[in-house]
């Protein structure tokens, strides 16, 4: 298990994090999303021993990041990973060999291939895509116990990131892998995760299990005889509101149907139930969070 307690981290003068408090069991593929310059990056480097905590700890089973046994558990891929301009597929992979002499060139080469790139051309020649295809066959190649990754589908095609997806999957299945992916783009994972961490405001506002979240809230699309207010919904949970006319969307917190008893009270013409999705809850909870 992953246990993170920091306090407060700064970056020169700039206050990052504070107060993080955050679990993440074995096996779990955690995701971690909030906007650009939330804190995610500095938390993963925190986590991976790059960073060390202004106040705080993290610990690995209750071992340190630093201890030298632990090291070799964790792999970090960074949002965009350095390379020298005559780096190779294999010059990078020789590389992390020695970091992790277990690494298993036979899932390396798989992967590589399934990616179809070429091992002896100078990677700066690749693209963006081309150059997280590669990083991410390493990591998955290490095998690591804790995987985390920071931005891992920038770049991707959807083709890569469906087999991208499929590759983690296995690797927690297979190894026990434990994953923690930062994005920015929540749809990304929807699907994928089967927790989350929300951090805004400096610090981790929510987690937890994704259906939870997404079955708390209920959405709902109107059509009145005459143009309403958002004022005629006073008193009801609601958490997001759309007019157009005499259309409305809106969000509530909520059992679905108890909210539709309590919406019909309104004498709609038209009432349709219609699917939540994450990006909705994740808005819902930052939004929480900030009160």
């Amino acid at each position: 298990m992953i246990s993170i307690n920091i306090k407060k981290h700064t970056l020169g003068k700039t206050l990052v994090l504070e107060n993080v408090h955050l679990e993440i069991q074995d096996g779990c593929i955690m995701g971690l999303v909030g906007i650009n310059g939330a804190g995610k990056s500095t938390l993963l480097r925190l986590m991976s021993g790059v960073y060390i905590p202004d106040d705080g700890n993290i610990s690995y089973d209750g071992l340190d990041p630093m201890d030298e046994n632990t090291r070799k558990d964790i792999f970090f891929l960074p949002d965009d990973p350095y390379y020298t301009s005559q780096a190779t597929c294999r010059s990078i992979f020789n590389m992390y060999k020695t970091f992790y002499p277990n690494i298993d060139e036979e899932i390396y080469r798989q992967l590589i291939g399934l990616y179809s790139l070429d091992e002896k051309k100078p990677i700066r020649n690749f693209s963006k895509g081309m150059r997280r295809q590669l990083y991410i066959a390493i990591a998955l190649a290490v095998k690591p116990k804790y995987l985390l990754l920071d931005e891992a589908f920038d770049g991707l095609d959807p083709l890569s990131r469906k087999k991208f997806k499929e590759a983690i999957i296995d690797a927690v299945e297979t190894n026990g892998t434990t994953v923690l992916i930062s994005s920015h783009s929540l749809r990304e994972l929807e699907d994928f995760c089967d927790k989350f961490a929300i951090i805004d405001n400096r610090t981790v506002s929510t987690s937890g299990d994704i259906t939870d979240k997404v079955e708390s809230l209920c959405k709902f699309q109107l059509a009145f005889a005459e143009e309403v207010s958002e004022r005629v919904f006073f008193g009801l949970p609601v958490v997001s509101f759309d007019k157009n006319g005499k259309f409305i969307t809106i969000v509530l917190e909520g059992n679905a149907d108890e909210m539709r008893e309590m919406l019909l009270k309104l004498e709609p013409v038209v009432i349709e139930e219609m699917p939540i999705d994450f990006e909705e809850a994740f808005i819902n909870e930052v939004e929480k969070g900030g009160k």
